[in-house]
């Protein structure tokens, strides 16, 4: 090679970088296929999942689409509910009739979709919170039908349609003011307790984190206890009604012993937390034999224990019962209540070590305050139905008991 010839590279070949082409998106075009698909097998779903699955569509691409059409007959235009261009069959969730025998077959047909191709739950999960952001645009009977796919949904335990995918998605504020989502929930939760039980549903409510606040089904001008019992009792749910009042009592149970373990820890005048527990009553409707049992609870919680010294722990417990006597006494106001008291004793001293050997003197020293009267004392030794430490009890209280009766008699 002279030196004024360029060298060059033989037998190279130069490769160019080759472009990653996306085949253009066409929804239109995948929605007329699933549509000839519902139509050629005249909406059998058995054919209808069979040919699906052995069809090369393109499923991960176009899943929203797919569900759309299983749900109302072709495809949706973007951000409506309303028909787009295109082919359309009348074999969708929302063309059957609003009855349980007639949806539960879309049901399975959709869990067996989702068995083949789990990759289309996520999909499954878009197009029902949309539907549900958007109750407003189906007819009445509509939306009938989908609160009983939904239930029924989760009857059989359906994949992709988690619990928070269904409620949350519900509560705004103008399909709650219309009374869309009172009506869509009221008749999920009849369905679903069809084949449920009712801890099934609260389980599913806690789960879709609506539990504590099942008042947000309710309009505004309706979000009242009143209105939750009358509107599920009319349409035949009683029991969660009662489970409602349960949960509502409980809440009200621990804001009253909240309220009364901060007066009396910090050693509030007396006459001061008895008009407290009052006015608590008052607004709760408390029942008297758990006001009994709160403040016993309150007034114990409130000892200062002091580790193994049996001696010091027996001193704070009676220290504490004559500190608080008048405010027992205020609510013990005859031997019915009298009695719970002491079955309340009987079982805080039976389940805690450190008070096991106190019963008789906390007794003793609820009888010298006047808390217990004496025939509520002996009525309890001869007759008490409480087993629980009963016979150490019954022993201890023994000498108590023979003083009271030698009393009687020289009376």
């Amino acid at each position: 090679m002279s030196s004024k010839e360029r060298p060059t590279l033989g037998g190279t070949r130069i490769k160019t970088r080759k472009r990653n082409i996306a085949a253009p998106l066409d929804p239109a075009a995948f929605a007329d296929a699933v549509v000839q698909i519902y139509l050629d097998n005249a909406g059998d779903l058995e054919l209808i999942a069979k040919s699906i699955e052995s069809s090369d569509l393109n499923f991960s691409r176009y899943g929203d689409t797919f569900f759309e059409v299983v749900f109302t007959g072709g495809r949706t235009q973007p951000g409506t509910t309303k028909p787009d261009e295109g082919e359309r069959h009348p074999y969708s969730v929302l063309e059957s009739e609003p009855r349980r025998e007639v949806i539960i077959p879309s049901v399975i047909y959709i869990q067996k979709i989702l068995r083949r191709r789990p990759f289309l739950i996520k999909n499954l999960e878009n197009v029902m919170r949309r539907f549900l952001q958007s109750l407003e645009l189906f007819e009445e009977n509509e939306r009938k039908k989908l609160a009983i796919f939904t239930a029924l949904a989760f009857s059989q335990k359906l994949s992709g349609l988690p619990p928070e995918t269904v409620f949350q998605p519900m509560l705004k504020d103008n399909l709650v003011g219309k009374g869309l989502v009172l009506s869509f929930i009221t008749e999920f939760f009849k369905e679903y307790l069809i084949d449920n039980s009712l801890d099934d549903l609260i389980s599913i409510l806690k789960r879709g984190k609506v539990e504590d606040n099942l008042l947000d089904f309710f309009p505004a001008a309706k979000r009242t206890e009143e209105s939750f019992s009358e509107h599920f009792t009319k349409e035949g749910l009683v029991s969660l009604v009662e489970y409602n009042e349960k949960k509502i009592f409980e809440v009200k149970l621990k804001d009253m012993k909240s309220a009364l373990t901060t007066q009396i820890t910090e050693e509030t005048d007396i006459s001061e937390v008895i008009e407290t527990v009052k006015q608590r009553v008052k607004d709760a409707k408390l029942p008297d034999v758990e006001v009994v049992r709160i403040l016993w609870d309150v007034i114990m919680d409130a000892v200062q224990w002091s580790g193994k010294n049996q001696q010091q722990n027996a001193n704070a417990a009676l220290r504490q019962v004559k500190t608080w006597a008048q405010l027992l006494n205020a609510f013990c106001t005859n031997g019915k209540l009298e009695l719970e008291l002491i079955y309340k004793v009987q079982m805080q001293c039976y389940e805690d070590a450190k008070l096991m050997k106190l019963f008789s003197e906390i007794v003793r020293s609820l009888y010298d305050q006047d808390v217990l009267a004496e025939d509520t004392i002996l009525h309890w030794f001869r007759k008490g139905t409480n087993p629980k430490g009963r016979q150490t009890f019954v022993k201890a209280l023994e000498p108590l008991v023979k003083w009271l009766e030698e009393a009687e008699e020289e009376e």
